[in-house]
């Protein structure tokens, strides 16, 4: 077994005993019984950092994987799920969300995990792991999908379907300072209000309402900021696939109390200073569309 492996199989004893035992261990039981699980796998000396860290991660971790679990496997509620599948889920999204992917990259997460549930779970535990890891990997833009050798040619994205959204950055003025609003999803990221436009919409006017339904505010447009295009699974269409085009504008409002709507995926709403915004988690697209609108805003001072 390889020395990564390895150590993640001893990882996964830990959180899952750590699991069926409740509340009942503490902090240094829990590494105590890594330290003893390392013996018992035959892990090496130079791996315990890495155990040590990882295992930290997921426990620390555990609420917002446990709703990334049951957001991408919602007809599994979480105390159903085989209690070996669900810690091999935490331990794969620990790695997929929260480690640094030069030194695991996503795919080499989804893959451990994927052998470990081949390993200590049911014969369906490793089609199930798949699915949901899966899942978060495309709801995160597929990360290092070009590496690697040979893939399989794509569909051509100019025949799948179109679905049209609007979002914005969305800015106030308080006391002197500018500060933006974000939305944050259960993916650990920060990004901007978006959604779909309705039918008797334009994209100005899907903006204003998607603004209004998700942080509570009604906002006036100021100017288009540019168009973010991906491909995104559904099952509902032929291939499987469509487009999905997002015209983003740059929109003003009061500054004031922001309350997070209803929609799925999302569990926060902030204002952040402009000097604040640089350390935040986007993702590679949205940040095309801040920076542009952080110029602009700066520019207006």
């Amino acid at each position: 077994m390889a020395n990564r492996h390895l150590a993640r199989s001893v990882v996964l004893q830990v959180l899952f005993e750590k699991d069926q035992s409740g509340s009942a261990m503490t902090e240094a039981d829990i590494e105590a019984r890594l330290a003893d699980y390392g013996k018992e796998f035959g892990a090496r000396e130079n791996d315990i950092p890495f155990m040590l860290q990882l295992l930290r991660t997921a426990l620390a971790k555990q609420k917002e994987v446990d709703e990334v679990i049951v957001s991408a496997a919602p007809e599994w509620p979480l105390e159903k799920i085989a209690a070996i599948d669900r810690n091999i889920l935490r331990l794969g999204l620990t790695e997929l969300l929260y480690s640094d992917r030069a030194q695991v990259p996503a795919k080499v997460a989804i893959n451990e995990a994927i052998e470990l549930a081949k390993t200590f779970g049911s014969a369906s535990s490793g089609r199930f792991v798949n699915g949901v890891l899966g899942a978060v990997y495309v709801e995160l833009g597929e990360p290092g999908k070009e590496e690697g050798g040979h893939r399989k040619k794509e569909a051509d994205p100019k025949k799948m379907p179109m679905q049209q959204l609007a979002g914005a950055v969305v800015y106030a003025k308080h006391e002197g300072d500018t500060y933006l609003a974000f939305v944050h999803d259960i993916f650990g990221h920060w990004t901007i209000s978006k959604g779909k436009i309705e039918e008797g919409e334009n994209v100005e006017q899907g903006a204003i309402r998607e603004i209004r339904e998700e942080l509570g505010v009604d906002v006036e447009i100021k100017e288009e900021l540019g168009v973010n295009e991906y491909i995104a699974n559904d099952p509902e269409v032929k291939g499987g696939k469509k487009r999905k085009r997002v015209t983003y504008f740059l929109a003003e409002t009061a500054f004031t109390e922001l309350r997070l709507g209803t929609s799925g995926g999302l569990d926060d709403a902030q204002w952040f200073p402009l000097s604040q915004v640089g350390s935040l988690n986007f993702y590679d697209d949205t940040l095309k569309i801040i920076i542009p609108a952080i110029n602009l805003l700066a520019q207006r001072k």
